[in-house]
């Protein structure tokens, strides 16, 4: 990695317009509409009172495969999507047009042949009102850049979790077909459609994106605590343990404490965590 370089540099604007049909489509990848005759799951697939999954916010304006840019120098074959937040500041319209800011923060060194830690920002606005619609953070582990330095300030890690019973329990299946669904939402990394790529990543099969699992773990905060309400969600951070592969069935763990929620998700077939370290903040 060429430290400077990464420190130096600026991201172009992304600006994206979306119609209730991409709001739907996302909301689809997330299972939602697996019971068409839920009125609650109908208000994120059916134009007619259409809301937005509040995670949609993850995947509008992306910035495209920037670490892949010479100049910069990333072993972006070792590059992994560690965590992932996003705090909500206005109701995200169902449908529109966005800028996004993107913003490289910091980058922590763990130190030569134990990788780095990037930290990216997004700024999501309206792009006609100017009016900041979220906030989202990306960690990024770049398995093969440590030993060329720091800068900036990282947030603290998140904290691990309680060791009691979780407090509610969510359950909410996958499709064989789900991640071929989801990357229309505009994730088309192959190694979550082709298997030969899958495993060439080291994969025996095709696996979920991270951020539907992160869906996944919205929606069943939705379901259990929100009373399906999107404006309800405040803020929602996750750190990716472990991939999901199409099909398993996602089960997210809640140990809720007043306006907040810490929670876990594992794949239920295999019992391992998928997500771990979860907090929602939820409003009233």
């Amino acid at each position: 990695m060429n430290l400077e370089a990464v420190r130096n540099f600026r991201f172009e604007p992304v600006f994206h317009t979306y119609t209730h049909r991409d709001t739907m489509l996302y909301a689809l990848g997330l299972g939602y509409g697996s019971n068409p005759l839920d009125p609650s799951q109908l208000g994120f697939v059916y134009e007619a009172g259409l809301q937005a999954v509040p995670s949609i916010c993850c995947v509008l304006a992306h910035p495209g495969f920037w670490a892949r840019r010479p100049e910069l120098e990333i072993d972006w074959l070792k590059l992994l999507h560690g965590e992932q937040s996003f705090e909500i500041h206005h109701l995200i319209p169902p449908e529109g047009t966005v800028k996004a800011s993107y913003e490289i923060a910091a980058v922590m060194d763990k130190g030569a042949g134990k990788g780095a830690v990037l930290h990216l920002v997004k700024s999501l606005n309206d792009a006609d009102t100017g009016e900041r619609l979220a906030t989202v953070r990306s960690v990024l582990f770049l398995r093969g850049d440590g030993g060329y330095g720091s800068f900036g300030n990282a947030p603290p890690e998140p904290s691990p979790l309680s060791e009691q019973s979780p407090s509610h329990v969510k359950d909410i299946p996958t499709l064989p077909q789900s991640a071929l669904i989801y990357r229309l939402s505009g994730d088309y990394n192959p190694i979550h459609a082709d298997p030969v790529a899958a495993t060439k990543a080291g994969f025996e099969r095709p696996i979920l994106h991270g951020l539907c699992t992160l869906g996944i773990a919205t929606r069943a905060i939705l379901a259990t605590f929100a009373d399906e309400v999107p404006g309800r969600l405040n803020s929602l951070s996750v750190r990716f343990s472990r991939p999901v592969f199409p099909g398993e069935t996602i089960r997210t763990e809640f140990f809720a404490a007043g306006g907040q929620v810490r929670f876990r998700s594992r794949a239920v077939e295999r019992d391992v965590i998928v997500l771990d370290r979860g907090t929602a903040v939820l409003r009233a």
